[in-house]
C-alpha cells in the first residue's frame, strides 16, 4: 500500500523524481480500484492534489519552473506532470463526463476529432490492436522518467483492451524497465501486452518476458557502446543530456541518448555538437558500421544493433521488425483481422505496413498534424484517419468501449 503524499516544497531534481514515482503508486492503486469496482478512495485523490500542489509552488522563471541540480538552478518544463494531475484530479473526483468537458475545453475541435477517431475505431472487436505510446495514446512530457501514465488514460485503456480486442500491445522504443515504459504505466495487471526496445523484449499478459537473441560479438559492442556514453554524461558539460527528454536509455539490443527535447531547452548548436559527439564515438567502436546504426530524430539519437534486410545488407531493426517479432513471440495471428494499429511518427508507419502487408483488415489512427507522415499512412493499405491530440484518441477507444 502506497503512503500518502505530503505536500512540500521541492527544490532538487532527485526530489522531484521522487515525487513523480510516489504519484505513480497511487496511481496504480486507485486505477486497480476502480477496474475492480470501487470507487475512487479519497486519499488517493489528497495524494494527488498534495503531488500537484507541490509542483506548483516551484518558482518560474521565463515560463520554466526552477529546479536545483547539485545546487546549481536547473529550467524544467512540467507541462505534462502538472497538466495529467490537473485531469486525474478533475477525473476521479467528479467522473468520466467531467473530463471529457474538461478535455474538450482544453483542445480546441475536440469533439470532432474523437467522432473521426470513432469513425475508424469502433463497432468491432479486434484481433490485434498495437499503438506506440508518446504522443499517441499518450501525452508528451519533456523527460521520459516522468512521463507517469495518468489514471483517466490508464482505464479508457484498459477498457479498450478488455472489452475491444483479443491482444492489446503498446509497442515503444523506450526499454523496459530501470527505468523504462514498466516504471511508469498504470494499467491494470493483465490488460496490456507490453513491447519495448521497438519490440526486441515484451512482457506478456501473465507478467512472463521474452527477448530477441543477442549474440555475444552484439552484446559486447553494445556493452562498450553504453559504457562510454555513461562515462561521457557524467562529464559536467554533458550532464544536462542525462536530464532532458528521454536521457540515456540502455534498451535491449539498442542505446538512445537525448541532444534536445520538446522545450527546446538546450542551444541548438550545442544541441548539433553532442549528436557529431556520439557519431564520432560510434565510429571509434564500430568503424566498419557493421553492427551499430545510427537514427537521428531531431530530439534523441538511436544507436542499434543492425538485422539483415531483405536483400541481404543491412538495417536497422524497425518497428515492423518488432511486431513482427512480438506476434512470433506471443504466438499472436497477424493475418486475421480486424487490426488496429496506432502511431504519431515515420517510426511507426513500418509497423502499420508490416500489419497490413499481413492483413487486408487493418484500420488506423495516426496522431499527427505532420501532412508528409499523414500522406504516407494515407497510402498504406489500410483505413485511415489523422487526429492532433492524443487525449482525442484515447477518449475515441474508451467511447467505442462503451461506458462503465
Amino acid at each position: 500500500m502506497y503512503s500518502v503524499i505530503e505536500k512540500r516544497n521541492i527544490l532538487e531534481l532527485k526530489d522531484f523524481y521522487g515525487l513523480m514515482a510516489e504519484t505513480r503508486e497511487v496511481r496504480r492503486g486507485v486505477v486497480q480500484r476502480m477496474w475492480d469496482g470501487a470507487a475512487a478512495d479519497p486519499e488517493s485523490i489528497d495524494s494527488l492534489r498534495n503531488a500537484l500542489a507541490s509542483l506548483e509552488s516551484i518558482p518560474m522563471e521565463n515560463g520554466s519552473r526552477t529546479l536545483l541540480l547539485e545546487g546549481r538552478p536547473v529550467a524544467a518544463d512540467l507541462g505534462y506532470e502538472i497538466g495529467e494531475l490537473q485531469k486525474d484530479i478533475h477525473f476521479l473526483a467528479h467522473g468520466e463526463d467531467a473530463l471529457m468537458a474538461l478535455l474538450a475545453a482544453i483542445h480546441p475541435d475536440f469533439e470532432s476529432q474523437v467522432e473521426r477517431a470513432m469513425e475508424i475505431v469502433a463497432g468491432r472487436v479486434y484481433n490485434v490492436f498495437a499503438t506506440d505510446r508518446d504522443g499517441t495514446v499518450n501525452n508528451y512530457c519533456a523527460r521520459y522518467r516522468t512521463s507517469v501514465q495518468s489514471a483517466y488514460n490508464a482505464l479508457l485503456l484498459a477498457r479498450f483492451a478488455k472489452r475491444k480486442t483479443r491482444t492489446s500491445v503498446v509497442l515503444t522504443s523506450a526499454p523496459l524497465a530501470e527505468p523504462g515504459i514498466l516504471d511508469i504505466s498504470v494499467t491494470p495487471d493483465g490488460t496490456m501486452v507490453y513491447a519495448a526496445s521497438k519490440g526486441r523484449e515484451c512482457v506478456d499478459l501473465r507478467g512472463v518476458r521474452h527477448h530477441l537473441p543477442i549474440d555475444s560479438a552484439e552484446r559486447r559492442t553494445l556493452d562498450e557502446l553504453n559504457a562510454r556514453l555513461d562515462g561521457l554524461l557524467k562529464k559536467p558539460a554533458y550532464r544536462k543530456f542525462a536530464l532532458i527528454g528521454s536521457g540515456l536509455q540502455f534498451k535491449f539490443g539498442q542505446t538512445t541518448v537525448a541532444r534536445q527535447d520538446i522545450a527546446n531547452s538546450v542551444d541548438r548548436e550545442e544541441s548539433y555538437a553532442m549528436l557529431r559527439t556520439v557519431q564520432r564515438l560510434v565510429r571509434e567502436i564500430d568503424p566498419e558500421g557493421a553492427r551499430l546504426v545510427i537514427e537521428d530524430t531531431g530530439l534523441d539519437i538511436e544507436m542499434m544493433l543492425t538485422v539483415d534486410d531483405a536483400e541481404g545488407g543491412l538495417k536497422d531493426f524497425d518497428k515492423g521488425d518488432g511486431v513482427a517479432a512480438v506476434a512470433s513471440q506471443l504466438d499472436l495471428d497477424l493475418s486475421q483481422g480486424p487490426q488496429l494499429v496506432c502511431g504519431d511518427t515515420h517510426s511507426d508507419v513500418p509497423m502499420l505496413l508490416r500489419v497490413a502487408e499481413q492483413c487486408p483488415d487493418t484500420r488506423a489512427v495516426f496522431v499527427t498534424r505532420d501532412k508528409a507522415l499523414a500522406a504516407k499512412v494515407a497510402k498504406a493499405r489500410a483505413k485511415s484517419v489523422v487526429v492532433e491530440e492524443p487525449d482525442a484518441l484515447v477518449a475515441a477507444l474508451g467511447r467505442a468501449a462503451g461506458a462503465d
